[in-house]
């Protein structure tokens, strides 16, 4: 049985299928051709098109365009899942972040602020705030390949085509332009240089 908190404010379009113990708040607009599985929260203000959820995902606030959402992810507040990707069991796709045409793989996190376009990601692995995966050079887009296990720090910029392969670890702020191997640890940011008594120039 789907449980509505608000039917009235909600639109099903009538190609879509709704599993068991459903729960769906105000503010959800489903269209196309949508499996929704069953134990599904559908927090308020999602738009779903073509897309698969899976059993046991929570979606809050967030756009989800012909992609799959595989069981126990948890999707939002204020994500956007773009066409052709697939986000596999147990991975958080949290505020703020655009996934395009991308595969994340299973108990994979990227909490916040994050751009992955064109992209495979491994299992367990954590994208850092701020993360962008530069994926167009301004005449063709290119693909990223990321392991299993890798740790992308926050303000990180990874310049596709790049691979990063598995347990690697990439510190904050660092742009990778070129590969990285099993186990490396990548750090590529300016040192930081303080200035002794120079700050009232500019006050």
């Amino acid at each position: 049985m789907t449980k509505f908190l608000n039917k009235k404010s909600c639109f099903i379009g009538k190609n879509v299928k709704i599993g068991k113990n459903v729960v769906i708040y105000e503010n959800n607009h489903i269209e196309g051709s949508c499996q929704i599985g069953d134990n599904v929260t559908l927090l308020p203000g999602n738009f779903i098109v073509d897309s698969n959820i899976c059993d046991d995902t929570i979606l809050h606030a967030s756009v989800i365009e012909k992609s799959e959402i595989k069981s126990g992810a948890f999707i939002g507040p204020y994500a956007r899942i773009r066409p052709g990707s697939v986000i596999e069991k147990e991975c958080k796709v949290g505020n703020f972040v655009e996934i395009k045409n991308s595969n994340i793989g299973a108990n994979s996190k990227i909490s916040h602020l994050a751009y992955v376009g064109d992209s495979d990601i491994g299992e367990n692995c954590n994208i850092g705030c701020g993360v962008i995966f530069a994926n167009y050079n301004g005449k063709e887009k290119n693909r990223c390949k990321v392991g299993n296990h890798v740790f992308i720090g926050s303000n990180s910029n990874i310049i596709a085509p790049v691979i990063i392969e598995d347990d690697s670890y990439i510190c904050a702020g660092t742009t990778v332009t070129n590969k990285v191997n099993s186990g490396d640890f990548v750090i590529g940011r300016a040192r930081q240089e303080n200035k002794e008594n120079k700050a009232n120039k500019y006050w």
